[in-house]
């Protein structure tokens, strides 16, 4: 699993510190317009280790909302 920013004490602390403009762009590019919440990391992480993903293997699940394609496509627009 490779999630994206997670909202944690630590993370809020970011957003009102020194990196703060760096979070907030971040935010701002990624199609879900927010960050996770250690919630949903530990809902996707209970699916992948329960019998619904028994034939899933070898694969990294990319949980970041977006960012990552929007870093490096660009940010995405709706019609």
């Amino acid at each position: 699993m490779s999630p994206g920013v997670i909202i944690t004490p630590l993370a809020l602390d970011e957003l009102s510190g020194p990196r703060r403009e760096w979070f907030e762009h971040v935010r701002e590019v990624c199609a879900a317009k927010r960050f996770a919440t250690s919630d949903e990391v530990g809902d996707a992480a209970a699916f992948l280790l329960g019998p619904q993903a028994g034939f899933i293997t070898g694969t990294d699940l990319l949980m970041d909302g977006g960012v990552t394609s929007a870093l490096r496509v660009g940010e995405l627009t709706t019609p």
